[in-house]
């Protein structure tokens, strides 16, 4: 049930950007912080810590350390499935950096991600077009935009612990 993550010592954070017919991932959970923006897989189930539901044609769920976290195909019949998982380390954002004022927002978002957070259709559309994009930034660019998506998401409205 343990996943150990591809994401190394050196990596700021890991993306994944997959399209599938189906949801192959068991039961799991790992020390990372993962985002998950999921299109198209209308009728899947989700489940983020003891909490399950069905989802819609797009999700978007912030899952914290160590917080057990899985999607099942279930009633979904699409063929076309698209999903990006992006994946941090815990201790990426030092916790001196996050009690700053400026970041208070993603830390309390961070801090409510262990019981995991799922965002509204209305953030969820807003941020499809950068979350598309960021595979395709590099370097020091990608991890600007990741912590800009991550402020973003932190001041959003509507997210809620699923």
């Amino acid at each position: 049930m343990r996943e150990i993550t591809p994401l190394t010592q050196n990596d700021c954070f890991t993306i994944f950007s997959r399209v599938k017919k189906e949801f192959f991932f068991p039961l799991h959970y790992h020390d990372e912080f993962e985002l998950n923006f999921i299109t198209n897989a209308k009728g899947a189930k989700r489940i983020v810590g003891d909490h399950i539901e069905i989802i819609d044609d797009l999700e978007l769920v912030l899952v914290g350390p160590n917080v057990y976290h899985a999607w099942f195909t279930h009633h979904c019949k699409s063929e076309e499935i698209r999903e990006i998982t992006i994946q941090w380390h815990k201790d990426l954002f030092d916790d001196k950096l996050l009690r700053r004022n400026q970041l208070n927002f993603i830390r309390n978002m961070l801090e409510r991600s262990l019981k995991g957070i799922s965002f509204s259709r209305e953030t969820i559309q807003a941020l499809t077009p950068r979350l598309l994009a960021l595979n395709q930034k590099s370097r020091f660019d990608s991890v600007l935009e990741l912590m800009s998506i991550l402020h973003d998401l932190s001041t959003s409205r509507d997210m809620r612990s699923p």
